[in-house]
């Protein structure tokens, strides 16, 4: 089991480096921001250089009371780490492993099926309806070795999300000892009121995690944070590295956060080229699903199709992100990018529908 997570994480490394890595612009392949962090942010991560030869605070103090202010929770629940991707690591660390069950859905995260095999957990996929989670399916889905549940709401690859309602049925279905994991990384582009969401911490079952690489345009600086009951918290830090968010990327993510007014604009612009984009792209014949994240998904008639038009937007110098890891080989997801590009992008597309 070991050898065989090794090579698939290997796998996804090698790929993700011939295809995106060590870009300097945005592309449309990596779920990063189209705009930069906020100018505090830039300006507190160079001031924050200078202290470059002392270790960064490891209870992340000054970030936590910022979240805590930016979001009403309480200070003591949350846990930080170098991005989301950690937390999500550390978590089924903490909580599955050889024999037990981490369960998804079908189109869920993938880093997750990683995580699980990383510790020999059997990672299980709940089917889901119309690119959209199903509460019905995760259920019916559960078995007696299920440890860990885990729902990426709003959804990546698909950008579709279900209401608070349906999670909070979820939470309230499931067995007490079954945690459930609940990642909005793209939080910021749903406009649902979080608290229900967040208020299921206080149970001591559930976990909620959130990071800066997208909404904050800190996908480089590498933060994430998640709401923890202080017995899974305390389970989780065993995991993690000590000092792993750095003392720059503290000071950025501190700044951003408490620079929401920044943040706001960049949703709302980044949403805005979204909307366009997909409206535009239904106009000419195209299924795209409603997103409430930072990218959109493009379906085409089959297999061939999405692969023809990856090709022609790679002549035109624009990458895209083909999901036939996810099973979704009729499909291509499109991160938003500079307005140029998101229009460059349009052009090529209606230009192979025929339009």
């Amino acid at each position: 089991m070991a050898l065989k997570a090794a090579a698939h994480i290997e796998a996804m490394s090698a790929f993700a480096l011939a295809n995106f890595g060590g870009h300097d612009q945005p592309t449309l392949a990596q779920n990063e921001s189209a705009f930069p962090p906020s100018p505090r942010a830039i300006a507190a991560g160079q001031d924050a250089i200078a202290r470059s030869h002392l270790y960064p605070d490891p209870d992340w103090t000054a970030l936590r009371e910022a979240i805590a202010q930016a979001h009403g929770v309480e200070r003591n629940l949350i846990l930080c780490g170098a991005g989301s991707m950690e937390l999500i690591s550390c978590t089924i660390a903490a909580f599955a492993g050889p024999g037990e069950e981490v369960l998804g859905t079908s189109y869920a995260y993938n880093f997750v099926a990683s995580a699980a095999a990383r510790t020999g957990a059997v990672y299980v996929r709940a089917a889901e309806q119309d690119f959209a989670v199903s509460v019905d399916s995760i259920l019916a889905t559960v078995t007696p070795a299920t440890r860990v549940v885990f729902v990426c709401n709003p959804g990546n690859p698909t950008g579709t999300r279900i209401g608070n309602a349906e999670l909070l049925r979820l939470r309230a279905a499931l067995r007490g000892d079954a945690l459930l994991v609940i990642d909005q990384a793209y939080g910021e582009f749903d406009d649902q009121d979080p608290r229900p969401v967040f208020a299921l911490v206080a149970r001591g079952d559930t976990v909620v995690l959130r990071t800066l690489s997208k909404a904050y345009g800190l996908a480089g600086a590498r933060v994430g944070w998640g709401l923890f009951p202080p017995s899974v918290a305390t389970e989780v830090r065993k995991m993690q590295n000590s000092n792993q968010v750095t003392t720059a990327s503290l000071a950025m993510a501190v700044a951003a956060v408490e620079d929401e007014a920044y943040m706001r604009e960049t949703v709302a612009r980044t949403a805005g080229i979204r909307d366009r984009f997909a409206q535009d792209l239904r106009a000419a014949g195209y299924d795209v699903p409603e997103s409430r994240t930072n990218f959109v998904l493009i379906r085409f008639p089959d297999a061939a199709a999405a692969e023809a038009a990856e090709r022609a937007l790679r002549a035109a110098d624009i990458i895209v992100r083909s999901l036939g890891g996810y099973g979704l080989t009729d499909c291509l997801r499109a991160t938003v990018g500079p307005q140029e590009t998101m229009d460059q992008a349009l052009r090529v597309l209606i230009d192979m529908h025929g339009g």
